[in-house]
């Protein structure tokens, strides 16, 4: 590393430290990337081999070993084809709705954590910067239908677009109770405050993740990203019967390929982010054994076999029994817990003020439990103020409050 520093010192001059970020940077965008499109690729490899067992099928077999090379002889087959485009469409926004598709399921990985350490944008807001970018997957499969000029087209970016905005909303209100739960926005600190309770005291810590206490917002936040990503059964923009392959219907070649490169993106990181707001994440289950990527991956791979036997068991739904499902079910579902865990929270019973980790919950389940410690408004405003500084007057430091991380900087209350 000495070596190279001094290399590019020599080479670079004083443009060497920022070109070493930047060049750093892409290295571990590239390191994210890659696998990703590789397990992108697999993945339709393992849904037909999954499918296939369970339809008593074998599934590719001819294209290598085992029809291992079946995903790559895809790519070339796509990569050769013409790509058409319609006479009356609008031919640059035909072209630019698959990157605006693929791009958000890509550019959310940023923020995804790995480990404790292995990530690559560990911000205090990841859970918004998540929540803020993957919506935006929802202008490519609208662009898509309407740049198209079909009919077909265009009735099934209508149908995704408001299966996607509707179960937003589920999945937006499920997020908003392990916020709470956890004191954080950051994905690191949320599988942190899984890592303690009583589930871990008795050497088993898979009772302190958040599937056992939110468990119907565990099943709703997976069932409504199943219903995102347009996939069986709810994949209502692509019912043959009506309007033929939906919102791609016009597409082919490589063009037709990113879509399903992002479908499978997003099917990837919904499990990803179950895993880390529900599944604890790295977390061992156990306590005799240690945590690491390897469950993260694990538990990821768990959730992508639910998304291809969903496919491959239930018929796919009516339009209108997936919007009643969304609107009347889940999004009353998760209001109603949303205000149950908030009662549960500022009770005598509170499960989550146990242990005190990095200092997250005990001082704000203080705080709720007993109000009369603050003697006056302004005391606990200074307090508050205090703590976004990094320390109370007279001390040096101070416990991290729920959501807060000390600041640096001249206190400007001293």
């Amino acid at each position: 590393m000495e070596t190279l520093t001094q290399f590019g010192t020599a080479w670079f001059c004083d443009a060497w430290p920022t070109l070493w970020l930047v060049l750093w940077t892409l290295v571990k965008i590239v390191a994210i990337v890659a696998p990703l499109m590789v397990g992108v690729a697999y993945l339709t490899y393992a849904e037909r081999k999954v499918i296939g067992y369970m339809q008593v099928r074998l599934g590719p077999n001819r294209v290598g070993p085992l029809g291992l090379l079946q995903p790559v002889a895809d790519g070339l087959k796509l990569l050769m084809k013409e790509i058409v485009v319609p006479t009356g469409a609008s031919k640059k926004l035909f072209v630019i709705a698959p990157m605006l598709s693929l791009a958000p399921a890509l550019a959310v990985w940023a923020v995804v954590p790995f480990s404790d350490t292995l990530v690559l944008a560990d911000i205090d807001a990841s859970l918004l910067y998540i929540l803020a970018i993957g919506s935006m997957g929802v202008y490519g499969v609208v662009l898509a239908g309407w740049a198209s000029n079909s009919r077909y087209a265009f009735l099934g970016s209508m149908r995704a677009a408001a299966q996607i905005v509707s179960y937003e909303i589920a999945m937006g209100f499920a997020l908003v109770v392990v916020l709470m739960v956890s004191g954080s926005l950051n994905l690191t600190d949320i599988v942190r405050a899984q890592q303690q309770g009583m589930g871990v005291d008795w050497g088993l810590p898979f009772l302190s993740w958040n599937w056992l206490p939110l468990l119907p917002l565990f099943a709703v936040y997976f069932v409504s990203g199943v219903a995102e990503t347009n996939r069986a059964p709810f994949d209502v923009a692509e019912g043959e019967s009506e309007i033929v392959a939906g919102f791609h219907v016009d597409y082919s070649g490589m063009a037709f390929a990113v879509f399903f490169l992002a479908e499978y993106a997003e099917m990837i990181l919904v499990a990803a982010l179950t895993s880390l707001l529900f599944l604890g994440g790295w977390a061992s289950p156990v306590g005799f054994l240690p945590d690491g990527i390897f469950w993260l991956l694990a538990k990821i791979a768990a959730l992508l076999f639910c998304f291809l036997w969903f496919r491959a068991t239930f018929p796919r739904y009516r339009y209108d029994h997936i919007m009643r499902l969304g609107w009347k079910v889940f999004i009353p579902l998760t209001v109603f817990w949303l205000f149950l865990v908030g009662l549960w929270m500022i009770s005598p019973w509170n499960i989550w003020r146990q242990g005190t980790g990095d200092g997250r919950q005990e001082t704000a389940a203080v705080s709720l439990a007993a109000p009369g410690a603050v003697s006056a408004p302004e005391n606990a405003l200074l307090d508050v103020a205090s703590a976004y500084n990094g320390r109370i007057a007279g001390q040096d430091e101070v416990p991290v409050r729920a959501g807060l991380r000390p600041a640096t900087g001249v206190n400007r209350y001293d």
